[in-house]
């Protein structure tokens, strides 16, 4: 369990946290660099970050999207697809990313392992909630993959289930063009504030476009704490200064 040093939770008055176990959310779009699929310089600098943490004896879990390959939302209806065909090709596509993920991690020292809601024995492993603590115990890093298997849900509420599932600490949903929590959309509003602490429920009457409602909602009942930071930041999830923070209550 995470524990607070001189200070509180979110406080920039913190000095130290101690975690023992994350789960980090990637986005497939933050995969791709111009019009390629994957940016060899956005790997290295997610590798290089995650084996910073991996230094400080964080264990790590990742889920990461696949919107950089295919939506499943994009082609439902459009040729006769049904909405759960889609949304299982669009964990198809997790499954490559992870995969990519993988190897990648992997040619950089950092061992890693995929684990599948959708069985493929031959690719990687299947989802166990023990098999993944296991793993993250003895340093490796796991990357869950196809979602939750089923349709209709999100990468958020599934980054959110996993973290409940496993145990971990802390959520950090990472974003491509932000480094947290803002009044409004910062690339519009110039006026827009950044929101250093805030609690699920005043995320959801505020509406505040952060991630799925239904993963807000899922985090708050559980007590689970997420914080959101930039890409560029991952190295630092657990500074106290980085990013912001949305407690549970």
């Amino acid at each position: 369990m995470f524990e607070l040093r001189n200070g509180f939770f979110g406080s920039r008055n913190a000095v130290i946290i101690e975690m023992s176990s994350i789960v980090i959310k990637l986005s497939g779009e933050g995969l791709s660099g111009g019009g390629e699929k994957y940016a060899k310089e956005t790997l290295e600098a997610i590798a290089n970050q995650i084996s910073e943490l991996l230094k400080n004896g964080t264990q790590i879990a990742l889920v990461v999207g696949g919107g950089n390959l295919f939506r499943g939302g994009d082609l439902a209806g459009d040729i006769g697809i049904e909405r759960p065909t889609a949304d299982y090709i669009g964990m198809l596509a997790t499954v490559q990313n992870a995969l990519v993920l993988r190897d990648y991690f992997e040619s950089r020292g950092i061992i890693t392992r995929v684990l599948s809601a959708i069985s493929m024995p031959q690719v990687c492993e299947g989802y166990i909630p023990k098999r993944a603590e296991r793993h993250m115990a003895k340093g490796r890093v796991v990357i869950f993959a196809a979602g939750l298997g089923a349709p209709f849900f999100t990468t958020d509420t599934t980054t959110v289930q996993r973290a409940l599932e496993i145990k971990a600490d802390m959520l950090v949903m990472v974003k491509n063009k932000v480094d947290g929590i803002y009044s409004a959309d910062p690339k519009v509003d110039p006026n827009a504030e950044k929101i250093l602490e805030i609690t699920g429920s005043e995320v959801l009457n505020r509406n505040l476009k952060i991630a799925d409602a239904a993963a807000i909602a899922l985090a708050k009942q559980h007590g689970l704490t997420i914080k959101i930071i930039s890409i560029k930041d991952i190295a630092g999830a657990l500074s106290p200064d980085v990013g912001s923070v949305i407690k549970p209550s």
